[in-house]
């Protein structure tokens, strides 16, 4: 009896041994962080982030199917699948601050590429929108994932929501210093003013251009052609940071082509002292009254720093809440 109680153990070993043993893993739950990704039209790249596979096995082959708006189910608008005209660096080049310092430089690593504004990368799952992205329409749409990898095939439906928004205000321009002081021009006395209002305004999405306007409280604009903005010692202006481009001088304003976002591309620092992104000016006297100071005797001293994250032209505007120009 033990033999064969034996045997058959045997026998239950061999064949639970010959049986196939499943590969792999593919798991029901993968997901992105956050369900709703978000495309902020016309940025120079906005990535979702990778899908999470949740354990599952790699490989895994991504594929965006059914792309539709999620509010009626209708496929999405052909702008989304559309080739627009995209400057863009070369596969595999990037910008380094350090040694491109001119345009000749910058366009040996840049093209003009016809290109969808937005890209499914099948390995990550991850969901890459460029500058073309101004091209497709405001609102919600979602598409169902297909997942592959050795352990099968699974397809879940209504995987995420892609959220096609406009860039707000402050993902776009950021505000980091704005002051003014009235300067005595005999004692040297300087006094605060009422801190100037700084502003920016896009004009288009063409090119890489700002268009910095100083303007009295009436939005009178100072010219710098005429001397009536001046630098401040060896302090920093506008001019530091065009890295590319020289800046052109108006009747009303300072133009800058920047070239690549953000601008400025890095601090400017000296061997005594971080500046970061400040920038210094005077106003002569003669040229301004200033609120509540003796009029032709007290110069403004504006100090103001930004930073632009997109390309584009724009008009950054600095004016003086108190100050009335004189000619």
């Amino acid at each position: 009896m033990r033999k064969i109680i034996t045997s058959l153990l045997v026998a239950i070993i061999i064949i639970a041994g010959c049986k196939k043993i499943q590969e792999g893993f593919l798991s029901d739950t993968m997901r992105y962080i956050d369900k709703n990704v978000y495309c902020l039209r016309g940025m120079p790249l906005v990535q979702s982030q990778p899908i999470n596979i949740d354990g599952s096995t790699p490989p895994i082959t991504f594929e965006m199917q059914n792309l539709r708006t999620e509010s009626d189910g209708k496929p999405a608008p052909k702008e989304f699948f559309e080739k627009y005209d995209v400057l863009m660096f070369k596969p595999g080049m990037t910008f380094d601050i350090n040694t491109d310092t001119t345009v000749a430089e910058l366009d040996k690593k840049r093209e003009w590429r016809k290109v969808p504004p937005m890209e499914f990368n099948t390995v990550s799952g991850q969901i890459s929108f460029n500058r073309g992205s101004v091209n497709i329409p405001q609102g919600k749409y979602t598409f169902d994932l297909k997942a592959t990898n050795v352990k099968g095939t699974k397809v879940f439906p209504a995987f995420a929501t892609i959220n096609i928004v406009n860039p707000l205000p402050e993902d776009i321009f950021v505000q980091e210093d704005n002051v003014a002081n009235a300067f005595h021009d005999v004692t040297g006395a300087v006094t605060a003013q009422k801190n100037p209002k700084l502003t920016f305004t896009k004009v288009s999405n063409d090119g890489a251009r700002i268009i910095l306007k100083l303007t009295d409280k009436n939005g009178k604009p100072f010219n710098p052609k005429a001397g009536e903005i001046i630098r401040r010692g060896d302090r920093p202006t506008f001019e530091n940071y065009a890295r590319f481009n020289p800046v052109v001088f108006t009747d009303t304003a300072m133009i800058c082509d920047f070239e690549v976002a953000p601008f400025p591309l890095a601090r400017y620092v000296t061997p005594t002292t971080d500046w970061g992104h400040l920038i210094y000016y005077r106003i002569p006297s003669q040229f301004v009254n200033i609120d509540g100071f003796t009029p032709a005797m007290y110069s403004v001293n504006p100090r103001f720093a930004f930073s632009l994250k997109m390309e584009g032209t724009y008009i950054i505007e600095l004016r003086f809440t108190d100050v009335t120009k004189t000619n």
